[in-house]
């Protein structure tokens, strides 16, 4: 596997980024904002994740995704670490992460991989999505925040 910046004028892997995110526009608001990273087998995108500028040394971690036929694999944790480093060579001290409180395998990975729950931002989910997300027959409503020192 190899994971790799997509090119300016690669068009990014939205049916993988929509597996993370199910809103198109906050989609295309971090594909403007960010530079998105994608894993590839056999010239095959399997993976996913956008690094984004937030404050001064510190970088968010979003729309990170593995296509359904390779969850389960470790390609999400290869894909974690590989966002750390380029953050950490880049010079960030802070990575940062949301998901949500129904995001269980998330959550899991996030903290096995240095994570530390920083906050909850409470009815995240209800705010900013008209439809219902549903995971693990939980429905999504809070942000939990995560960040790791780099």
């Amino acid at each position: 596997m190899k994971i790799r910046k997509l090119h300016s004028r690669e068009e990014a892997p939205s049916d993988l980024l929509l597996l993370a995110d199910p809103s198109q526009e906050l989609i295309r608001d971090y594909l403007k904002r960010g530079e998105c990273f994608v894993a590839e087998v056999n010239h095959e995108k399997i993976g996913v994740y956008i690094l984004l500028p937030t404050r001064p040394c510190t970088i968010e971690l979003v729309n990170i995704a593995v296509a359904e036929n390779d969850q389960g694999k470790g390609i999400g944790k290869q894909l974690v670490i590989d966002a750390m480093n380029r953050a950490k060579k880049k010079g960030y001290k802070t990575i940062e992460v949301g998901t949500s409180n129904s995001s269980i395998n998330q959550l899991a990975l996030y903290q096995k991989c240095g994570f530390r729950i920083t906050g909850i931002d409470k009815d995240f989910f209800i705010r900013h999505y008209h439809k219902a997300i549903v995971e693990n027959e939980i429905q999504a409503m809070d942000m939990i925040r995560l960040s790791k020192d780099l």
